[in-house]
């Protein structure tokens, strides 16, 4: 049975995690972050002190491993749960150099590809309908100004006691702009055959719903 895969690509911050689990919990599809597999991955660099330019060596000590509890994602390194130590703004500007390494995008592009075989999935990222599943039955492309990204991303980190300063943030987002579209491998861009929804003037829920909708005009 032919399973149904829809790509989700978009810059930093433009919210596909949190739309693609929406509309994954609504369709009853699974939701695949490969972002999140990439941060696991920086957070091994990271943790035993390895430098990108060495990366290549140790890429096959990585265990990186998607579960779903309780209908959630969780990423787990090797078999600890790593879902929380990957979202800190570190860890992102290193999964952002790490992405670019080829033998750490070859060591999760077959697990992704696995995961869009057996499953009917919503699988968001970078280059997921350019690269990683070139004939998904629907691609997306999610994007949203860089001072709005920022202003999101700021508003959800304001709680914590050292949450960065919206300056900052903003910087950071420009900065993996550049550094995603400027790659050399698997770089972001909107593949030809996407549609583009630039979220900027819509609220999470009116994001959502337009991508739902897409989904089922197209499947």
């Amino acid at each position: 049975m032919k399973t149904i895969n829809i790509a989700i690509d978009g810059p930093a911050g433009a919210g596909k995690s949190t739309i693609a689990k929406m509309v994954s919990a609504e369709m009853g599809y699974i939701y695949v972050d490969t972002g999140a597999m990439y941060r696991a991955v920086a957070l091994y660099l990271t943790e035993n002190n390895i430098p990108d330019e060495e990366a290549e060596k140790h890429v096959d000590e990585v265990e990186v491993s998607l579960k779903f509890v309780d209908g959630t994602q969780r990423v787990y390194l090797g078999d600890r749960d790593v879902s929380d130590l990957i979202r800190t703004p570190e860890i992102s500007m290193a999964a952002s150099r790490t992405s670019a390494i080829p033998a750490v995008r070859a060591r999760l592009f077959d697990l992704q590809q696995k995961l869009a075989r057996e499953n009917n999935i919503i699988m968001d990222g970078r280059d997921i309908g350019t690269v990683v599943l070139p004939y998904a039955d629907v691609k997306i492309f999610l994007t949203a100004s860089a001072e709005e990204r920022a202003k999101r991303r700021y508003k959800e980190l304001s709680e914590k006691p050292d949450c960065p300063s919206y300056e900052e943030i903003l910087k950071d987002i420009i900065q993996r702009d550049y550094n995603d579209m400027n790659r050399e491998t698997a770089p972001l861009k909107q593949a030809e055959d996407a549609v583009l929804v630039d979220t900027t003037e819509l609220t999470l829920e009116q994001s959502a719903a337009r991508i739902a909708e897409i989904i089922k005009e197209r499947v």
